[in-house]
């Protein structure tokens, strides 16, 4: 046990396994148990976006900004997981796939995000002293991409001149930095913030679009980094960047990068080496979850000396589950990532018909994204020897990582791949 136990509340639009679209999930669903288990109180708190069966309802409603909110919360592994229940969340994602958590598809995002992600934000602050088991005021809040970058904004700007949470610490944690809250300024004006706070959020680009569901990025676009600046905008990521008092990412080399160019910063470099830099501290896994020879997702677990007949029955189980031949000599080719131009998505794409063109090899895909890839990778299924299954599933991500012989990873740059630690650490 720490001698000085921390208050660590982490504030994600993601948290797996409830909710996930890539790896900001995973972390944030696993990092927190692992500081739990050395003694610190932690929560996590993240919308409520489906009616999760172990998500209990605390009964406690609050009123923000003329918005009832609701929170409800689970237990598990030492770790208090809070979740923000409301319409704006529930109503828009119920009954859909995972990757619709922010928009209709990849690069139209729901118009009123900056109203959900805001509410959510608020919420996720007064969680933390209106719930029971809440620790007060006295909190370390780790904000997680732009989504929940309004938080230290909030704390600097409209609770700490009203003499609340004067204690608390506030960081924020970039995972992927193209990805940084970009919307019109008038937009501002929904968010009930003091005018003051507008110059931390202002921002120019050289795009006339911020890419929402009425001005989307159309499918044959690659999703642009940077241009010339001429566009006024509000960048929530900018705003959280300026206003945290410690700024994190997913690791050493990340860190440098998004902080020595225009390119890899996406526009921000400056403002984070104005901030000092940002510390880069190498994503984890969460060892317990992916231990095959615990994990409930496979039929047969398997150690390091049965690790020969339980990849081979999570294989046979993969061939199976995705209509494949069933066929422990043939080599097994596994894609478990979103369908973007980041993740190599068209790479891989282009190259299955040579890869599969002599036959004796099977390719497994799981993902979601941008439309056209998704239209493609269902086409692809007619190729002898592939199939890909376009939605989130963590049993058959489990499965492929399991059972696949080699795990294809065609991206263009990643801030810090979770598959890479998956696979080294003998998955």
């Amino acid at each position: 046990m720490p001698a000085n136990p921390l208050n660590l509340v982490f504030v994600a639009a993601e948290v797996a396994p409830w909710s996930k679209t890539g790896g900001l999930g995973d972390v944030v669903g696993g990092l927190p148990i692992e500081l739990a288990k050395r003694g610190h109180i932690v929560l996590t708190i993240a919308p409520r976006y489906d009616q999760y069966s172990d998500g209990w309802d605390t009964s406690v409603t609050i009123n923000i900004e003329g918005e009832p909110v609701r929170f409800f919360h689970a237990i598990k592994k030492g770790v208090h997981r809070v979740f923000v229940d409301h319409p704006w969340f529930l109503a828009k994602v119920w009954g859909k796939t995972g990757a619709k958590l922010y928009g209709s598809r990849t690069g139209a995002d729901y118009l009123d995000n900056h109203k959900r992600f805001a509410l959510f934000c608020r919420a996720a602050i007064e969680a933390v002293r209106v719930l029971p088991f809440g620790p007060g005021e006295d909190v370390t809040f780790i904000a997680n991409d732009w989504h929940s970058s309004l938080v230290p904004l909030l704390i600097k700007d409209v609770y700490q001149p009203r003499g609340e949470f004067t204690q608390a610490k506030t960081a924020l944690c970039i995972h992927n930095i193209a990805f940084q809250g970009r919307f019109w300024p008038e937009t501002f004006q929904d968010l009930g913030l003091p005018q003051s706070s507008l110059d931390s959020l202002s921002f120019t680009d050289g795009y006339d679009r911020v890419f929402n569901e009425q001005e989307p990025l159309e499918e044959d676009e690659v999703t642009p980094l940077r241009g010339k600046g001429t566009f006024s905008k509000i960048n929530w990521l900018k705003a959280g960047l300026l206003t945290a008092d410690k700024v994190l990412t997913v690791s050493p080399n990340y860190a440098q990068e998004i902080s020595t160019g225009v390119d890899t910063g996406v526009e921000l470099d400056d403002v984070i080496r104005e901030v000092g830099g940002a510390e880069g501290i190498v994503n984890g896994m969460d060892l317990e979850e992916w231990d095959p020879a615990r994990d409930k997702y496979l039929t047969v677990p398997y150690d390091e000396k049965s690790v020969i007949e339980g990849k081979a029955a999570a294989k046979a189980k993969l061939q199976a589950e995705m209509g494949l031949p069933v066929d422990p000599s043939v080599p097994l080719f596994g894609y478990i990532g979103r369908l973007e131009e980041q993740k190599g998505t068209d790479i891989l794409l282009e190259a299955l018909p040579k890869i599969t063109a002599a036959g004796g090899v099977q390719v497994a895909i799981l993902g979601t994204g941008k439309a056209k890839y998704e239209a493609k990778v269902k086409a692809a299924s007619k190729l002898p020897g592939v199939k890909g299954v376009v939605k989130f599933s963590a049993p058959l991500a489990h499965l492929i990582t399991a059972g696949a012989d080699f795990i294809l990873v065609p991206s263009r740059f990643e801030p810090c791949g979770l598959i890479h630690i998956c696979k080294a650490n003998g998955r």
